[in-house]
């Protein structure tokens, strides 16, 4: 056996599958065919002299070995990472690279942001990924990106968290609805009013059932759909309301598509946070856009 026969693409690759526990998924992330994925994995065993995954069923898993090579792939990524920060660092901030995560709610505003950010740093290369919040847990768990920007940080993790907007969170029904135009509404009267749910774990639907916990109200759960989008679209449809987070609607309020109800209590505000691991040292380019995220936060106005 000699590693040094192995490449820091097969590495990667072999990284990427494990991370997956699928050699198609990893084939599909990384843009590369099946065969020549799996021919890369192939001879990087074959260098190791072992195995490294099993498959059991439908499902693969790492060998022994696999996890000893998995530990070490990402000791050697993260190495990597520093030295790519320690180049950007020499550079200024006027070259480099920025890779950041966002919740899906902020499709609406960050991208708006970095678009200016990279107007005023035109030498900086930036990929930007846009997911739930599992998606980006996963990411952050992994050391993936550069910085996350989400609602809620996870208790359970050592991260830096700064939090840099408000993020109101308002009651949307179709337009025509029964309780549509009335003022200072009563959480109670809520109570048998259909509702449209984000999926379990969703940081909206938690503080939006924290609050009706405290106002002694069960909400009646019609459905539960995993994209802002077409809560939207079902609630217009007429089939329930649904709390969403007022930069989310914005066009459909506009439009009268959707309608705001005067519910006391509401806004329900949150913020929204800049996260990253505890220790993690930044680059130029991601301590900048932090910066630019504070002096350039959106403000929602939740009474539009």
């Amino acid at each position: 056996m000699n590693l040094r026969h192995a490449t820091l693409h097969q590495l990667r690759i072999f990284l990427t599958v494990a991370r997956h526990c699928s050699f198609a998924r990893a084939a599909e992330a990384l843009h590369l065919s099946p065969p020549t994925l799996s021919l890369q994995v192939k001879q990087l065993s074959q260098t190791v002299g072992q195995p490294l995954f099993e498959q059991l069923g439908k499902k693969i898993f790492l060998t022994a070995a696999g996890q000893t090579l998995a530990d070490a792939c990402h000791d050697i990524d993260a190495r990597l990472e520093r030295l790519a920060q320690d180049l950007d660092a020499l550079q200024g901030v006027e070259r480099g690279s920025l890779k950041i995560a966002i919740l899906t709610t902020l499709k609406y505003t960050v991208p708006k942001l970095l678009g200016s950010f990279c107007a005023a740093h035109p030498g900086i290369d930036v990929a930007m990924q846009v997911g739930n919040r599992e998606l980006l847990l996963q990411r952050l768990a992994h050391n993936q990106d550069d910085l996350y920007v989400m609602g809620q940080a996870p208790e359970q993790m050592d991260l830096v968290c700064e939090d840099f907007a408000d993020n109101p969170l308002v009651l949307v029904a179709p337009p025509g609805h029964a309780l549509a135009g009335q003022k200072n509404i009563s959480p109670q009267r809520l109570m048998h009013q259909p509702f449209i749910f984000r999926e379990p774990g969703s940081g909206t639907r938690l503080t939006a059932e924290r609050f009706f916990a405290s106002q002694q109200v069960t909400l009646k759960n019609r459905l539960e759909i995993s994209s802002n989008e077409a809560i939207k679209q079902t609630v217009a449809g007429g089939l329930g309301l649904a709390v969403l987070s007022r930069t989310t609607v914005s066009s459909e309020l506009a439009l009268g598509e959707l309608v705001l109800l005067d519910v006391q209590g509401f806004p329900l505000i949150r913020r929204w946070h800049v996260v990253y691991p505890r220790g993690k040292r930044l680059c130029a380019a991601a301590l900048a856009f932090k910066t630019w995220l504070h002096q350039h936060r959106p403000v929602a106005d939740p009474r539009a």
